[in-house]
């Protein structure tokens, strides 16, 4: 399913410059919306996919804990706002779907474990809001490659913060709220009618998220110092 996607967008992105690919890559390339980027203000939208993980660092050494990531889904809006020739103001508020599964050894616990007891399911609906300095390059023909780089803030609905249960009751808590920064880079593809740009970034969360077991000696949290958000987004950007 995600290739049949990539490959839709694909095929949007190119399909004006099928009958002449002198549009694109030729050596006089037919200038695509000259001007569009001269605006001082434009909007948009993307769709793309993301895989989280967690970065855990411990209180002694032991086994690692086992993350499992899994591909999820993006969607959201895109204001750009121009600074200077070739530096823009970028703010890409989305919705993120995503999932993350955390296998604990059987070193940690005093008894012999369940299989329930050394899995936890974390799953995350997540509201993002980063702010990003876009950096381009100068453009060739109908292309321009950029950087990206700035900080951002998440909120995640899913984050069980208001329960009193905790792992002993099956229950996976974190903070709702993190930061973090980000950097990546992309390229803007000229359309004769839009501007078709894919990007990937790597983010990196600040801060410890992880809420603590009530039993302070918890084979799930006891010997875990931080658990913070390591993650990658691959976005399909229209304007």
């Amino acid at each position: 399913m995600r290739k049949i996607v990539v490959l839709i967008l694909l095929v949007i992105a190119i399909k004006g410059h099928a009958q002449n690919p002198n549009k694109l890559f030729g050596k006089d390339p037919l200038i695509n919306l000259e001007n569009f980027q001269k605006q001082r203000l434009y909007f948009g939208f993307f769709l793309g996919f993301n895989s989280y993980d967690f970065k855990i660092d411990y209180k002694t050494v032991s086994q690692d804990i086992q993350v499992d990531k899994t591909t999820g889904f993006n969607v959201g809006l895109i204001a750009d706002l121009k600074l200077q020739e070739y530096i823009r103001l970028r703010f890409e508020p989305g919705l993120y779907y995503t999932q993350r599964n955390l296998h604990y050894p059987a070193s940690y616990f005093q008894t012999t474990p369940t299989p329930s007891d050394m899995f936890r399911e974390v799953n995350s609906t997540n509201l993002h809001f980063p702010i990003l300095l876009k950096f381009l390059s100068l453009r060739t023909g109908n292309i321009r490659p950029y950087l990206l780089g700035g900080v951002s803030a998440t909120l995640n609905l899913s984050s069980n913060s208001k329960s009193i249960d905790d792992n002993y009751e099956q229950r996976f808590r974190v903070h709702p709220w993190t930061t973090n920064y980000e950097i990546g880079f992309g390229i803007d593809i000229f359309s004769e009618y839009f501007i078709f740009s894919p990007s990937i970034r790597g983010v990196f969360g600040f801060n410890d998220e992880l809420i603590r077991d009530n039993d302070p000696n918890s084979p799930w949290t006891g010997n875990i110092e931080s658990i913070k958000t390591r993650a990658v987004f691959i976005n399909f950007a229209f304007h």
